[in-house]
């Protein structure tokens, strides 16, 4: 299955990588979009092209599903930081615009994020459209529950708090089907997370299921 090429959009408050699936338009309905944040690393004055597509749904790695059967969008943070607090209604615009523009779902609307967009999921978990979340080895445990379904992607970092973010979270192993609040830990380091979590079809059922 070819991989869409993500096209460059500068028009919305952050510059921003946009992944449209290729072919016609589902019968079923609009498609679900996922929205991604990046990491320390992948942030300015990185190329973006080359910063969001390293880790996360974009990635060569990646599940083909991510593109495939997703609207993607990845937004670079002008800064390098635990910054994504900074930027929460930027990314809403940014969403609000793909969903306009291109027919996203706005019922099924996913935010994932590695490492520092990890602890960004967390951080715009309140003030968005999401249907479920889905952060990828974040450095921190978040000071509240979100509300919304959770799927931890556990690594090298958050494993240290491992007890705190099952916790506060209420997660458990996606034994059988798995339910709202999962955490899955492959005993991999940082990147290798990434590059696991990104790739795994499990996760992008799961999903889907948890849309309206």
């Amino acid at each position: 299955m070819s991989r869409p090429e993500p096209r460059l959009v500068t028009s919305g408050p952050l510059p921003y990588l946009l992944s449209l699936p290729a072919g016609p338009a589902p019968a079923a309905g609009p498609l679900p979009l996922l929205c991604f944040l990046h990491g320390y690393d992948e942030g300015a004055p990185l190329p973006i092209h080359q910063g969001l597509t390293r880790h996360g749904p974009l990635a060569p790695s990646a599940s083909a599903r991510a593109t495939a059967e997703f609207v993607v969008v990845a937004a670079q943070m002008p800064a390098r930081g635990d910054l994504w607090h900074r930027h929460a209604a930027g990314v809403r615009e940014i969403v609000r615009q793909v969903q306009a523009e291109h027919g996203a779902d706005a019922d099924r609307t996913f935010l994932t994020g590695f490492s520092f967009g990890g602890n960004g999921v967390f951080d715009l978990a309140r003030e968005g459209p999401w249907a479920a979340l889905w952060p990828v080895d974040p450095t921190r445990v978040p000071p509240a529950d979100p509300g919304l379904p959770v799927w931890l992607s556990s690594g090298e970092i958050s494993r240290r708090a491992e007890r705190a973010f099952i916790q506060r979270l209420r997660l458990e192993p996606p034994a059988g089907e798995p339910g709202d609040r999962v955490y899955v830990d492959e005993g991999h380091d940082h990147v290798g997370t990434a590059r696991l979590a990104y790739g795994d079809d499990r996760i992008y059922t799961w999903l889907l299921s948890r849309g309206a």
